[in-house]
């Protein structure tokens, strides 16, 4: 697939790296009610930390390439952000040295994640509000085709995600309603990699999984997670995807990013979500695919309850993390 970038880098450029490194993008209380507008309410901040000029005018091209893209709608866009920008946010990404890290580890997942907004470091955070502002959310929804998408400003199961050597994420689908807002479907993920340095031969690339019969058949697309890169696609059954061979790179290094979904209202009071949904791939043993058949009984257990009793992944978090050994 091609790479599709412009020439010419937007004329605020330099004004919006300043603005993320003076600190002028503070953490706004009223984010989550700005958010709940309709994406059919634009608004323009004075500077915005997406370059609107440079992705707009190829829209109409890159929406027919999202279509058309196997083996799920789905398009890589390399350049994302402006290049300055994108290098102060790979070095302003923190280490997984708090207890605000959810640890995903079991069977199909060996991660780390963040999803509070208001701990982000000041410019991860702008480029968050900026990727779930009105504005944006209207971007996607023309480049994907899906009108009336909705911004999650709690980032539930998105944020910051970093894995070190040993992580992976078996292939899956996603789960398909919010947990806290049950009415809410997810329908589009942008992954946003900032891996500056980032060596092939430590794997971590994003696989793309097609089906055939209902079994998985194969690998049909596979992005290394490089700086400035963002994958963006459609959330539903054919989206099969993941990082599913554990990371071979250096001690100290870890595979970063941020990720953001995507919703609308679902209308149809019949329709029933599923929790993530795990599968094993052809070449995994009999051992592995059992493993990954049961844990993921188990993680539709936990997202039933949580979704009915309102909890927080932070119990789980601490239980999945001294199972592992982790103090």
């Amino acid at each position: 697939m091609k790479a599709t970038t412009a020439a010419k880098r937007p004329d605020n450029a330099g004004t919006a790296k300043s603005a993320l490194r003076d600190g002028r993008f503070g953490y706004n209380s009223n984010y989550e009610a700005f958010l709940s507008l309709s994406t059919a309410r634009v608004v323009h901040a004075p500077v915005r930390l997406f370059p609107y000029e440079r992705w707009g005018s190829p829209l109409p091209a890159l929406a027919r390439q999202y279509r058309e893209n196997h083996p799920c709608p789905h398009i890589l866009l390399k350049d994302f952000l402006d290049p300055e920008i994108a290098r102060d946010l790979a070095t302003e990404f923190p280490q997984a040295s708090t207890e605000e890290w959810t640890q995903y580890k079991h069977a199909n997942e060996n991660k780390l994640g963040m999803a509070k907004r208001q701990l982000f470091p000041p410019a991860l955070g702008a480029i968050a509000d900026e990727l779930n502002s009105p504005q944006f959310v209207a971007w996607v929804s023309e480049l994907t085709g899906i009108p009336n998408l909705m911004a999650d400003p709690m980032l539930e199961g998105g944020g910051l995600h970093q894995s070190g050597r040993g992580g992976y994420l078996n292939v899956h689908t996603d789960f398909s309603m919010h947990h806290f807002h049950t009415h809410w479907h997810r329908r589009v993920n942008l992954i946003l990699y900032l891996n500056p340095g980032w060596q092939q031969e430590w794997g971590g690339a994003i696989e793309l999984w097609e089906r055939q019969d209902g079994k998985m058949a194969r690998c049909a697309a596979k992005y290394p997670p490089l700086l400035n890169h963002a994958l963006i696609f459609t959330t539903d059954e054919r989206s099969l995807h993941g990082f599913p061979d554990p990371l071979t790179c250096p001690e100290g290094q870890s595979r970063k990013s941020l990720a953001l979904y995507y919703y609308t209202i679902e209308q149809d009071k019949k329709f029933s979500g599923h929790s993530t949904d795990y599968f094993a791939r052809p070449q995994d043993g009999w051992w592995k695919s059992a493993m990954i058949w049961l844990d993921k009984q188990a993680v539709d257990l936990y997202s039933r309850a949580k979704a009915r009793f309102g909890f927080s992944d932070a119990f789980a978090s601490k239980v999945l993390g001294f199972l592992s050994g982790k103090k």
